[in-house]
């Protein structure tokens, strides 16, 4: 059985997502600063979930080569 490039390749795109996303909340944490204290919380637990929506398909094209089922 030969091994997949898709598994490191996948890594490689998750850790990428990881950074890209965590470089974007960072930028815009001074905005989110301002504003008070009830407001940032529901910002930032979105923020902490949304980066999670991409993985599914990434995860399936890991394993199997197609994006959708």
């Amino acid at each position: 059985m030969t091994p997949s490039w898709r598994k490191p390749f996948g890594v490689l795109m998750i850790l990428t997502l990881i950074l890209v996303w965590c470089v974007l909340i960072a930028s815009a944490a001074p905005w989110i600063g301002e504003l008070p204290v009830l407001v940032q919380l529901p910002i930032y637990l979105v923020a902490g979930i949304v980066w999670i929506v991409p993985l599914k398909p990434l995860l399936r094209w890991m394993e199997t080569g197609k994006w959708r089922e």
